[in-house]
């Protein structure tokens, strides 16, 4: 079972799997009312977002349960506009359809049918990080940490009133108060004044600047670790192309923390939406195991194809 891919529906395989077998758990699921796959027991494309978190965090009740009692899990998620886009939908108007018709629609056009059908006022954020989050915490899962996944090269917006969103979240999740954690340093910072700045002798004081200057632990000499900081929650990483068919494919960069944070070498990674394989890439780069489920078999044999460019398969 180790280091290879299931091709199934993640609910149903994942029930197949023994109790408290598993490290970690790092996956990006399908955004809601996103794109469409094309096939069939896709999610993502749920009449109501509701339904999809009711999906999902069904899901990681199973992950959960296969979870060691020391396990973590790690999930990326986005969000997306309560607003039809695309050819057809003009000015943003209210869909009228009901669930069956917008089931019979096909490709990006069903997943913009699936906003705009007045559950939230039109162009409203839906909150489906927030959403899934709130849900996971009620369903007894410890949330240690939200972490800002910020993409100086996100995809360039033509929106004109809004701010342009150059972040995704992802959850740090636990199973028990006491798991496996090993803590990850990053370097310090220049000093900055308190308004998060550059330094006040490089740019000279301006009137945020003047009396707010705070000595950081370079200059106090006070820094706890000689090594580095604790890690923060704001990950700076670029998004990476992907020529190959998979839409969304996350840097192997993301990952990386994840895995050397939450699993220990020669444990187990499982990814319930392995797409294109990078968790199962970083994972065997860095000494871990893997287990990954995914719907697609197309998918599966880019992730295949990777791991053996790689000499990893």
């Amino acid at each position: 079972m180790l280091n290879k891919i299931i091709c199934g529906d993640t609910l149903t395989e994942l029930k197949k799997l023994p109790d408290e077998f598993i490290n970690c758990c790092i996956t990006s699921p399908p955004y809601w009312a996103l794109r469409d796959y094309g096939v069939e027991g896709q999610l993502g494309l749920e009449p109501t977002f509701q339904e999809y978190i009711n999906k999902l965090c069904d899901i990681f009740d199973e992950v959960k349960r296969v979870l060691k009692k020391e396990g973590t899990c790690f999930v990326n998620l986005g969000d997306t506009y309560y607003t039809k886009s695309g050819s057809g939908f003009e000015n943003d108007n209210l869909s009228k359809k009901s669930a069956e018709q917008v089931s019979e629609t096909t490709g990006i056009n069903k997943a913009n049918e699936l906003r705009g059908r007045g559950l939230l006022p039109d162009k409203c954020l839906v909150q489906i990080p927030s959403r899934f989050a709130i849900e996971m915490t009620n369903r007894g899962w410890i949330l240690r940490n939200e972490i800002i996944w910020y993409k100086p090269s996100c995809m360039p917006s033509s929106v004109t009133d809004r701010f342009t969103v150059d972040f995704e979240k992802m959850f740090f999740f636990t199973k028990n108060k006491k798991y496996y954690f090993e803590q990850q340093l990053e370097e310090y910072t220049e000093p900055m004044n308190r308004w998060g700045g550059e330094k006040l002798e490089a740019k000279g004081e301006s009137m945020w600047d003047k009396g707010t200057g705070q000595e950081s632990y370079r200059d106090r000499n006070m820094r706890p670790n000689p090594e580095g900081r604790n890690k923060r929650c704001v990950w700076k990483i670029n998004t990476k192309p992907f020529a190959d068919a998979h839409f969304a494919v996350y840097p192997p960069e993301l990952i990386e923390t994840p895995i050397k944070a939450g699993c220990p070498k020669g444990g187990i990674v499982l990814d319930v939406f392995m797409g294109s394989g990078t968790t199962a890439l970083v994972a065997r780069h860095f000494n871990r195991n893997y287990i990954g489920i995914e719907l697609n078999p197309e998918y599966i044999e880019i992730c295949n194809k990777r791991l053996s460019q790689q000499n990893l398969l």
